[in-house]
């Protein structure tokens, strides 16, 4: 067993596991994914696989409908049922802190041609990543194999490097072609993520947030709030979370509290600002001297 590029064996091996684990989640969830079936079920049964199978979830289970993009979360006792949708499903997961992130889009209202248009964008940069080779470079594929289907990718959104304990770092790996981007190096875990939309590919804030992130620690006088903010800290650490992960009374309101106070930062779900359909896929890599292993594959 031998390490790659910067990562040590040990490194590698706990991403290969968390890759693994994923999987199995992941398929799991999108067999779930059909009219009638709440999303609440699916987030709940896909987060109690990730405590079985990993040692915890690297972010809340996303499930985005249609115009949403990413962080969309069901709530605590959320009802909502799936029906004619588009559904895309994005799921992290962590053994000692390293990270696999993988996508997939289950389509329930009949555009298989947008999600083939994600998943070929994906399946092609694949090819071309290796130590070496400029993010700008796999943007530009992306945006021209979304753009060959007749879609367009969303500009504004990018897959990205993941570290441990922290889901989004550098590189960034643009969805779209740029003149300069980053090099990647042999070592780098990045979650390569492109988006295919029927809008004009851009993406907002909505206004629903049920997804939040330690920003700071600071001293909190609210006995409730306070429990929130140190079962984050020794939970969760720098990931992100879910309010409904909470079983304290008047969570809620604590996490509502805690964000307004600086403490917690706020995820909006994100939206196609024409209310573009929107379908993803992804997968999380390890950078090679000659190409790149898929942990999630």
């Amino acid at each position: 067993m031998s390490g790659i590029g910067s990562l040590s064996a040990e490194e590698v091996e706990h991403h290969r596991a968390a890759g693994e684990a994923l999987r199995t989640i992941l398929d799991e969830a999108a067999e779930m994914v059909e009219p009638g079936v709440t999303h609440l079920e699916v987030a709940e049964h896909a987060e109690a696989r990730i405590h079985e199978l990993a040692d915890g979830a690297a972010f809340p289970v996303n499930i985005s409908i249609d115009d949403e993009a990413s962080h969309a979360t069901p709530g605590q006792d959320d009802k909502t049922e799936f029906g004619e949708d588009l559904v895309c499903l994005d799921v992290g997961v962590h053994v000692n802190g390293y990270i696999a992130d993988a996508a997939t889009t289950v389509d329930l209202r009949g555009e298989p041609d947008l999600v083939e248009a994600a998943e070929a964008a994906l399946n092609a940069v694949l090819d071309e990543v290796a130590a070496g080779v400029d993010t700008g470079t796999l943007g530009t594929t992306i945006q021209e194999t979304i753009e060959s289907y007749g879609y367009t990718p969303v500009l504004n959104l990018s897959g990205h490097g993941v570290e441990q304990y922290d889901a989004h770092t550098g590189p960034n790996i643009p969805n779209r072609a740029v003149d300069r981007g980053q090099v990647l190096e042999a070592g780098d875990v990045v979650a390569i993520e492109p988006f295919a939309t029927t809008g004009r590919g851009k993406v907002g804030e909505g206004s629903a947030t049920e997804i939040y992130s330690l920003e700071r620690e600071r001293s909190v006088r609210d006995r409730t709030a306070r429990q929130v903010m140190e079962q984050v800290v020794e939970k969760y650490r720098t990931l992100p979370f879910a309010s409904r992960w909470f079983d304290l009374m008047r969570a809620e309101m604590a996490v509502r509290r805690l964000e307004q106070q600086g403490v917690l930062h706020g995820y909006p779900v994100l939206k196609e600002t024409t209310g573009g359909l929107v379908s993803q896929a992804e997968h999380t890599v390890i950078v090679t001297e000659d190409g790149c292993e898929i942990t999630t594959a």
